[in-house]
């Protein structure tokens, strides 16, 4: 081992701890039996994960925020795919600014494109709607799931669409059995990328919600807005055991690495 490695692992110990400490400190003070935020403690009690079921609208709340990350991230991802491949393969009037377009929700802020879908949605007729949620969340979360298509897009060869081409198969079927797999650790990337943002997002989600309608964070947010007690801490703490407890299992199943990369851990 050189002289640097000791220094390294130093290095990248400090660097996981300090990214790790915040999500640890919400799962330790989720332990609490007090009715207030305390950490560190001596004691340890299930009270606030008990809490959680008196509060059905945590729980409704979750599972809007499963089916609307799941359904925007879908949707976004079906999009990219004609763009990813228009873009990456293709040198035409106007590509820039497509580009430039998918990508603009990342440089708008999202105060501004809440109290924008707002006017736009009441205009509409959606407003506090869960097609307007759904709505709004494809359009900031397609720039996330267009970036990871458009770079598998870019680095496919298309000299294996030339050969099933040249053995007679239809554009149709050269887009279902060779383009879509070789692109398809691009298109899960982009649907999970595409997928934690929307379940996280709130700054603009608040301002398109109605008490029907709240995702998850935007009932989180509006609870400690009034409240103080660690409940919030137990929810995020369930939230945290449930993503963990999917990727193991999903990880198990089918492997994280061949998943997202293409291919297994050792190539093949």
């Amino acid at each position: 081992m050189s002289k640097n490695g000791p220094i390294a692992l130093v290095y990248h110990t400090l660097f996981v701890t300090f990214m790790l400490a915040p999500i640890l400190v919400v799962c330790f003070v989720a332990f609490t039996p007090e009715g207030y935020l305390s950490f560190p403690t001596d004691r340890w009690s299930l009270r606030w994960f008990y809490a959680i079921g008196r509060y059905p609208e945590f729980i409704s709340a979750f599972w809007r925020s499963l089916w609307l990350g799941a359904l925007s991230s879908a949707i976004a991802v079906a999009f990219s795919v004609p763009a990813a491949l228009a873009i990456g393969r293709h040198r035409f009037r106007g590509r820039d600014a497509m580009t430039a377009l998918f990508m603009s929700p990342l440089m708008i802020p999202h105060v501004v494109l809440g109290i924008a879908f707002l006017r736009f949605f009441t205009e509409l007729g959606l407003g506090g709607t869960f097609v307007g949620l759904v709505l709004a969340h494809i359009v900031i979360v397609l720039p996330f799931a267009l970036r990871l298509t458009l770079a598998s897009a870019v680095g496919l060869d298309r000299s294996i669409e030339h050969a099933a081409i040249s053995l007679g198969a239809s554009d149709g079927t050269v887009l279902r059995r060779i383009t879509l797999p070789l692109v398809l650790p691009g298109l899960v990337s982009g649907w999970a990328l595409a997928f934690i943002n929307s379940f996280d997002e709130v700054t603009m989600t608040v301002f398109i919600a109605a008490p029907g309608t709240e995702t998850l964070p935007v009932r989180m947010f509006l609870y400690i807005q009034d409240n103080i007690d660690p409940l919030v801490t137990s929810v995020s703490a369930v939230v945290i055991a449930v993503t963990v407890a999917a990727l193991i299992v999903l990880d198990r199943a089918y492997g994280l690495e061949r998943l997202l990369v293409g291919r297994s851990v050792d190539g093949r």
